[in-house]
């Protein structure tokens, strides 16, 4: 895997971009990093700069992931992972093989769950056609991110990123995604301190999912970023690198967090969401 890292400090941060992105998803929050950090921004294998595997599955990435941590973390030291919408659900698959080495996990606008309108792009019928027709046709890019301006600032674009990707590793990300199962299997990660962070006019499916995860995870904190959409890194870059980088540089910070202090983060959080269902949980989605 790619791998580019700015800055030169000791506090090691590692960031995975989420699907049609990059390593430069995380390039406004190397902006704005603290001089005590490093900040590492992977390629997925198959994305920008990485090569594809001969067998995308979900162990195959994870193992990717994992190597180009454990590359980038110096002995005994510790690291923050973050990772963004889909790439926070390969963060956590990767966490939960070195959770010795993680010191903090920043998750920013993740699902805990498949919604409906990502499952029509993976349909074997019509999955391929949904999902050229919307997002490798410039029409139906436009389209939809006018469709979806309720989840975006006036200045940010939810489809620019796919001109130029590979559709069709694209598209099997989405499939490999939905291959990963429920979050049940990630609830023994509750020794991590764990931020998820969201934008206000992010999907109802993400604001659904916050709930969810804070069932599994006691110690996680919740936060929202006031007039973000999706796309908190670059609508809320501000509010969002002080949370990723909090207590940088402090000697320890989380990483010397107990577990009984990790669990305060709970009285901090939004309340959970209620699930619903039929043509609400439809509409809780959009």
């Amino acid at each position: 895997m790619y791998v580019k890292r700015y800055g030169t400090g000791e506090e090691i941060y590692f960031g995975l971009h989420g699907w049609s992105g990059d390593h430069r998803t995380f390039a406004p929050l190397a902006a704005r990093m603290p001089a005590s950090a490093s900040l590492y921004s992977a390629d997925l294998p198959g994305c920008g700069q990485s090569p594809a595997l001969s067998n995308l599955t979900v162990d195959s990435v994870t193992d990717e992931i994992v190597k180009a941590v454990l590359v980038a973390v110096p002995p005994g030291k510790q690291v923050t992972l973050i990772g963004n919408c889909s790439g926070a659900i390969l963060g956590l698959l990767a966490a939960g093989r070195i959770e010795e080495r993680v010191r903090r996990l920043v998750l920013i606008d993740p699902f805990a769950y498949w919604p409906w309108y990502f499952r029509v792009f993976v349909a074997k019928s019509f999955g391929r056609y949904a999902y050229r027709t919307t997002f490798a046709n410039p029409f139906g890019r436009w389209l939809t991110n006018q469709s979806l301006r309720a989840h975006r600032t006036v200045e940010t674009d939810l489809t620019n990123s796919f001109g130029e990707i590979d559709h069709d590793v694209a598209q099997r990300y989405l499939a490999l995604l939905a291959e990963v199962g429920g979050i049940e299997r990630f609830a023994g990660l509750r020794r991590v301190p764990i931020e998820i962070v969201y934008g206000e006019r992010t999907f109802g499916a993400v604001k659904k999912s916050v709930g969810m995860w804070q069932k599994i995870w006691p110690q996680s904190r919740a936060r929202v970023l006031a007039g973000a959409g999706h796309l908190p890194i670059m609508e809320a870059t501000e509010a969002l690198s002080e949370i990723v980088f909090a207590n940088s540089g402090d000697g320890g910070g989380d990483e010397a967090r107990s577990f009984a202090d990790a669990q305060s983060f709970a009285a901090t959080t939004e309340p959970a969401v209620t699930a619903t269902t039929g043509q609400q949980a439809r509409e809780s989605e959009a």
